[in-house]
């Protein structure tokens, strides 16, 4: 018999509400190492409410979350960065008039003992973890203005880097994009589960999911309602979103 997995992160009968709106209700969620896992529903299924229960955003009503398979308490989301989770949500937090290093290191800056900012430190750093993830742009000093979309996203996600993560929450991170600069963004997504993380990916496009996820979870109503394979078939996938199963 092979043994089971540990997984990275596990969510055991997570519910949240807000008053009479019940936005989760008992809902299971597992991601494991150099796994991408595909939260999909219609609008006002959740996903977005549970991205940021996993970011440490909202606090659960009730249910257990473990990391590592130790129960944890993600209670902001400073928390959930020490327990090794990184987010990007649809507006990036990215600031357009700064350069690609400034925006990796927003928040979190290298400094010496006198407070300056270690700028040549900061730029190799953001050099190396761009090559993790096969990202090409002009220059780590390129003003983000400056840079397509998708380039931008993939700054974003090179920022959830910092802090050597062991999961990665991207919420639309294809949303608007042109079919190349999707294929670049999925790249590297595939590229950060080659590196062993665990990567939450919520997304309308089953095209996109089909294509870089490994499993798919779908909410209706804040409940699961069906796990599938990416070799799903569009039918199925659509049938558990729809309620039709």
């Amino acid at each position: 018999m092979t043994a089971r997995r540990t997984p990275l992160l596990a969510l055991r009968q997570v519910s949240k509400y807000f008053g009479a709106v019940e936005a989760l209700v008992e809902v299971d969620l597992e991601v494991h190492a150099h796994e991408v896992v595909a939260l999909v529903g219609d609008n006002g299924a959740g996903k977005s409410t549970l991205a940021k229960v996993v970011a440490g955003v909202l606090t659960p009503d009730s249910g257990l979350v473990e990391i590592g398979g130790e129960p944890a308490t993600i209670s902001s989301p400073s928390a959930a960065n020490q327990l090794g989770i990184a987010s990007v949500f649809q507006d990036l937090a990215v600031c357009e008039n700064l350069d690609v290093t400034a925006n990796v290191f927003l928040g979190q800056e290298l400094r010496g003992r006198a407070g300056l900012l270690h700028d040549g430190r900061m730029e190799v750093e953001t050099r190396k973890l761009l090559e993790h993830l096969t990202v090409r742009i002009p220059s780590v000093r390129t003003p983000l203005r400056h840079l397509s979309a998708g380039q931008r996203q993939a700054v974003a996600i090179a920022r959830t880097l910092i802090g050597d993560p062991r999961i990665v929450v991207l919420d639309e991170p294809t949303a608007a994009l042109s079919v190349a600069q999707t294929a670049e963004v999925l790249t590297h997504i595939e590229r950060l589960r080659e590196l062993g993380l665990g990567v939450i990916l919520i997304s309308h496009n089953l095209n996109d999911v089909r294509a870089v996820a490994d499993r798919i979870v779908v909410l209706r109503h804040g409940r699961n309602n069906g796990g599938f394979p990416a070799s799903a078939s569009h039918e199925q996938i659509l049938a558990a979103i729809t309620g039709a199963v």
